[in-house]
């Protein structure tokens, strides 16, 4: 005879597998996400940034009024522990004096600290699901001591393309955002609408106004335990765009604390694996939210360090 109290213990187990799998990130049963653009890309949604793209975003420029979005960097920049920033001034070879009869004198310096601190770009070999980075790269093939062999800031190309930028301490009426406050699509989409602004396109850089970098230097212990930012449904959002890039003024860009059920840092695993999505980190739009410059000409070039992981950034943005 058929046993209904086997069916019933077996039903019960299904079910709590499943509520389990619920519980857990989206992406936890895969790592390997191929390119869209090929098993041989390394720069992912920046194959967007089409010379046609930089062509009609250069048509936004109406004042010719240029915004400088990095901040100031320097030992006392909060940063994700463990890392640390510090610069070193030096004359070398000039012990005895200026150097020969025209008395040449000159300064050199040394850096000497971590890469992603301050205005800072995150390359796709940041972040990676179980070792698999963008475009299935495994980091045993890959990863090196002394850089990456793919996937380095090197290979980031010259960037010309329209970006967006969304205030979101008008639409949440607080300055700064308060801390672990997700922006998800109908925040997203709020935040346009009341600028006015149609559509987020393909190519396009978007960037999150949320006051938090005001508070550098005044109170850095909360500036770095935590802040508003991109909350995962947001981020699957924006990808389904075709963004090329997602910054901010913050240190991390996603909401942190996280939402519940999100896993360590998984909006960067959404848009840098799996999308193949830069991140502009501590991005300063201070003056474009003043101007209202929601829409402008972004452009910026890394410095071409072969196998680096991150970038010390100063992008443009033009009105």
């Amino acid at each position: 005879m058929f046993n209904k109290s086997v069916l019933w213990t077996r039903l019960l187990a299904a079910s709590a597998i499943a509520a389990s799998m619920l519980a857990v990130p989206a992406h936890a049963e895969q790592t390997c996400f191929p390119s869209k653009f090929g098993p041989d890309d390394q720069i992912g949604n920046l194959n967007y940034v089409t010379p046609e793209k930089t062509l009609q975003a250069s048509k936004l420029i109406k004042t010719g009024k240029a915004y400088r979005l990095g901040i100031e960097t320097n030992k006392n920049t909060p940063a994700f522990a463990p890392r640390t920033f510090e610069l070193t001034v030096v004359q070398p070879g000039q012990e005895n004096g200026p150097l020969g009869p025209s008395k040449t004198s000159y300064n050199d310096d040394i850096i000497n600290g971590w890469v992603g601190i301050g205005s800072q770009l995150d390359g796709l070999g940041h972040i990676g699901i179980d070792n698999v980075y963008y475009n299935c790269n495994k980091a045993s093939d890959f990863v090196r001591k002394d850089g990456l062999r793919k996937l380095g800031i090197e290979n980031v190309p010259a960037i010309a393309t329209r970006a967006v930028l969304l205030d979101m301490t008008a639409y949440f009426g607080m300055n700064p955002v308060k801390e672990g406050t997700p922006f998800n699509k109908a925040e997203i989409e709020g935040a346009m609408k009341r600028q006015g602004i149609k559509s987020i396109e393909k190519g396009d850089v978007v960037l999150f106004y949320t006051g938090w970098a005001k508070l550098i230097g005044k109170d850095d212990a909360r500036y770095n335990a935590g802040e508003p930012g991109l909350g995962v449904e947001g981020a699957r959002y924006l990808a389904s765009l075709g963004v090329a890039m997602v910054g901010s003024d913050s240190w991390a860009v996603e909401v942190l604390p996280a939402e519940p059920e999100a896993g360590t840092f998984e909006v960067h695993q959404i848009l840098l694996t799996m999308n193949g999505i830069h991140i502009l980190e501590n991005m300063n739009t201070e003056e474009m939210v003043k101007d209202q410059a929601w829409e402008s000409f972004f452009t910026l070039g890394p410095s071409r360090i072969t196998g680096a992981v991150q970038a010390i950034i100063n992008p443009i943005a033009i009105k």
